[in-house]
């Protein structure tokens, strides 16, 4: 069982004990806090001090709540299998905040005193630290953090009684137990990732790797809001590509299903191209109801490619793409710590095959022109004999064909890939127009110059990881997470800016942390860098946190997918000290 049960109660500490600790130290220096440190038994719950602040205007003290499943009291099938589990956890979470909330800073003092904070979730639904339901017996943790009263340096200790005793124990009793809720509505999340579920079983059975439901509202608000635009055109398949499925408890639902193999997405500026895209590359994750994706479901390995031009290339195989580069340098063990757009995109590519993908998500807008095509005319200027670049046109349909990876495309300005294109869309005010044939038709007056290509060698992924000495002791190894932008660890920048379908900081923080772990504990000087991530993930699937995390589990962190896992790694500078 990877959470941890709960102690004896004979050794525990009860809640009169920690009243009485905290009459004792009232009006002391702020360090006398340090002795809460520990567990306390209340009345339905456990109650964990686990990290104690410095100073009222330092990082909150991290707390935790430990409720037996018999005491919760919540159904099995709730969580008895992952995508219920997790649909599950995220329902409770954020019940938890929102409640939270209105208790945040009511108990007063300098800093951060007051405050109670607990994981805020988006619109997506994932796997949080931060709650975590038993899948044997039904416990629940729910991880926050407090900011533990003070007037200047000096404790507040009856503000914190006031956290402690009145407005967590309200909060947990109205969130944490299944008493507090109506039966139905939990039976409507459940059914939802039911449904999602069976969709992305659906998916491969029947041939594809996309679906996008009817109604379905992809228009965000704004630039910096994932919540749906209103009044936005809801979307509408094409008849020609509708497909219907009969969900376990939703029932009979319509939408676009797009095919393996390559399709291309046109139209004008401003019709929803990009949109549809966008709302594809985060089909990798399930949303919450109402969020008007909640039937739109990618391929859940699916990845966004793009050009990023000055990124890091640790030794990657990319001569599928580039060859015979005129300096002589080898392109099957590619090294550069300043790449080009073209050339980044050829190794983002590559990576994302190494990282088990079949499926490619691509924007025109932010990829490298030269990477993607190269036209008649300046086929005939600069020949191929002088040209290392093979366009990612020459090699789509020997991806697909040879390697099972399907390709949906998102162009502008390029007619290039009509000729290549085993489906092809055009965006018409956000609402998709079927038109393979009458585009195919049209592109055989425009043919495109033939250029005889061999095919691609086989991608070596042999690249091994040297054991990095300045990981030996874990305990001075630091990482800071930047936002969703990055991390940082030993002082080194990772740049996830480009990674995008990350959606929270709390995943690039998890990252930073499956770093810290592998360079430890995984890269040995003899596994490849695949061995060591597909090891790893395997203990991940199995363990979760527990099997990053060494010192306890803090509330901030986010399983991601293993194709960040990858992103990540591959990122690194001074860090990833790869050998061939």
């Amino acid at each position: 069982m990877f959470y941890r049960t709960f102690r004896k109660r004979e050794y525990m500490k009860t809640d009169l004990d920690l009243k009485r600790l905290l009459k004792e130290i009232d009006h002391k220096s702020y360090p006398a806090y340090k002795g809460t440190k520990g567990s306390y038994h209340f009345k339905k719950y456990r109650l964990s001090i686990d990290h104690v602040q410095g100073d009222p205007f330092a990082a909150p003290s991290k707390i935790s709540i430990h409720i037996t499943g018999k005491e919760a009291g919540f159904e099995a099938r709730f969580y008895d299998e992952l995508h219920k589990r997790i649909a599950f956890q995220d329902f409770l979470l954020r019940r938890v905040g929102k409640k939270i909330k209105e208790y945040s800073f009511l108990a007063k003092g300098s800093g951060k005193s007051g405050l109670i904070g607990v994981s805020q979730p988006g619109q997506e639904i994932l796997n949080r630290s931060a709650c975590a339901v038993c899948p044997e017996d039904g416990g629940i943790i729910l991880r926050l953090e407090v900011g533990f009263p003070a007037n200047g340096r000096t404790i507040n200790a009856r503000e914190l009684e006031k956290i402690l005793f009145d407005f967590l124990p309200k909060c947990v009793s109205q969130t944490l137990f299944f008493a507090a809720y109506d039966k139905k509505e939990i039976e409507e999340v459940i059914h939802l990732a039911q449904d999602q579920e069976y969709i992305r079983q659906e998916l491969p059975e029947m041939g594809l790797v996309a679906f996008v439901a009817n109604g379905a509202i992809l228009p965000r608000k704004s630039g910096v809001s994932m919540l749906p635009m209103r009044e936005a055109i809801p979307f509408q398949s094409p008849k020609e590509m509708e497909v219907t499925l009969k969900l376990p408890y939703h029932g009979e639902i319509k939408g676009m299903g797009i095919r393996r193999g390559i399709t291309l997405i046109v139209g004008g500026g401003y019709h929803g191209k990009s949109t549809l895209l966008k709302a594809l590359e985060l089909g990798v994750y399930n949303h919450i109801a109402k969020d008007g994706r909640e039937y739109v479901i990618t391929d859940d390995a699916a990845v966004k490619i793009r050009a990023e031009d000055g990124r890091s290339i640790q030794k990657a195989d990319i001569s599928m793409f580039i060859q015979n580069l005129p300096n002589g340098r080898d392109t099957v063990a590619f090294y550069t710590e300043d790449a080009s757009g073209s050339t980044s995109q050829a190794a983002n590519t590559i990576e994302a095959v190494e990282a088990g993908t079949k499926l490619f998500l691509i924007d025109e807008d932010t990829s490298a022109t030269n990477f993607m095509v190269r036209d008649e005319l300046m086929q005939r200027v600069v020949s191929q004999e002088v040209e290392p670049i093979i366009p990612f046109i020459d090699r789509v349909e020997e991806l697909y064909k040879r390697d099972g990876i399907s390709t949906i495309l998102v162009a502008g300005s390029s007619g290039s890939y009509f000729h290549k294109a085993d489906s092809i869309i055009q965006m018409k005010n956000y609402k998709p127009v079927e038109i393979t044939e009458f585009a195919k038709s049209e592109a055989k007056h425009y043919p495109i110059a033939r250029i005889e290509v061999e095919k691609a060698e086989e991608v070596e992924f042999s690249r091994v990881v040297k054991r990095d000495t300045a990981f030996a002791k874990e305990n001075r190894i630091k990482t800071k997470t930047m936002g969703k932008e990055g991390f940082s660890i030993q002082k080194e920048q990772v740049d996830l800016r480009y990674v995008e379908q990350l959606v929270d900081s709390e995943q690039v923080t998890a990252l930073a942390l499956i770093l810290k772990y592998m360079k430890l504990h995984k890269f040995d000087g003899k596994r490849t860098l695949r061995q060591a991530v597909e090891e790893f993930c395997r203990e991940m699937k199995k363990k979760e946190f527990e099997s990053f995390c060494g010192g306890g589990i803090p509330g901030n962190l986010v399983i991601p997918r293993k194709q960040e896992i990858y992103a990540a790694l591959n990122r690194c500078r001074k860090l990833l000290c790869v050998e061939k």
